[in-house]
Formats: C-alpha cells, structure tokens, sequence
C-alpha cells in the first residue's frame, strides 16, 4: 500500500505542481469533467496545496459545464464537450470564476462507454488558460487509447498535473 490513495507517479508529480507553484506564487483552478476531481484530488493529497489550489470544479454533465463554467451551448452542440473548442471554454470559465493565476481543464471518454469513431475511448482534450496571457488558448488532444477507465483517468490526471507546472 502506498502512503497516499492515489499511485505514487500522480502523488509525486502533484507534489511537484505544489512545490512549483508555491515557488512561483502561484494559484491555480480546475475544470474537471472525465477525471472527476481526480486532479485536485491528487494536489490535495500534498500539505500545502492549500496555497497553491484556489478552487476545482467538477463539470461531468454538459449542463454544469454550461451553468457553472459559462461554456456557451452552441460549442458544446456543434463541437461536442471532448473538443478542444469545450475544453478551453472550461479552462476559461474556471479562470474567470476564481482569483486562480491558471486554469487548466479536461474533458474525454474513459469507457468502456460512450467513444465514437472520431472520438474513441481514451480521447481526452485538455486546455490551460493563464491569467494576463492576453487569453491565448492553449488547447491538446490526446488518445490514450483504450487503456481501461482508470487508466484513462490516470493518464489524465497526469497530463493535467504536467499542464499546472509553471
């Protein structure tokens, strides 16, 4: 058994993320759909995340997306909520909604359920938004491939993490 309830590589990368962004004074915010808090859940498993995490959102449906993040629903129905177009919407609205310094959020399909032929299970977007950045999105598109649930969600989450380093 570890010491933490996550693996160590995602323990020891939120740890990193933490100590980075304490470093750099840094806040950061989340917008989580397919990883279902599994982000900030892994930078609170850290002593001290409380300085660097501002607040997280779990927007698993395309409503809370819409409600609690502000994604506009003509992006969700002409892109789909795994898009890029969505994910930055989601990293935006977090940013928005906090006094968080960056934003970063994720959307995809970790399975079994739910993949399609453009967009499979193990198709996860991500997006980071930085405060005075001028709003440049920065958007990715991974396929992890069909690596299980968890394993999606886990590859995921550290994608996330590496995307919070400053």
């Amino acid at each position: 058994m570890s010491d933490g309830l996550l693996p160590p590589e995602i323990l020891d990368l939120a740890r990193r993320v933490v100590e980075a962004n304490l470093a750099a004074g840094r806040k950061v915010a989340l917008a989580e759909s397919c990883t279902g808090g599994l982000v900030a859940g892994a930078l609170t498993e850290i002593a001290g995340s409380s300085s660097v995490l501002e607040r997280g959102y779990v927007t698993y449906s395309n409503e809370s997306k819409m409600e609690m993040l502000g994604v506009p629903s003509d992006i969700i129905e002409t892109f789909g909520a795994v898009s890029i177009a969505c994910a930055w919407a989601m990293a935006e609205g977090a940013l928005k909604r906090s006094h968080a310094d960056v934003a970063v959020a994720i959307s995809g399909v970790a399975g079994p359920g739910g993949g399609t032929l453009h967009k499979p299970v193990g198709t996860v977007v991500f997006a980071r938004v930085v405060r005075g950045d001028g709003g440049k999105p920065e958007g990715e598109l991974k396929n992890f491939g069909d690596l299980g649930r968890a394993g999606v969600r886990c590859q995921a989450t550290l994608c996330a993490l590496e995307l919070l380093l400053p």
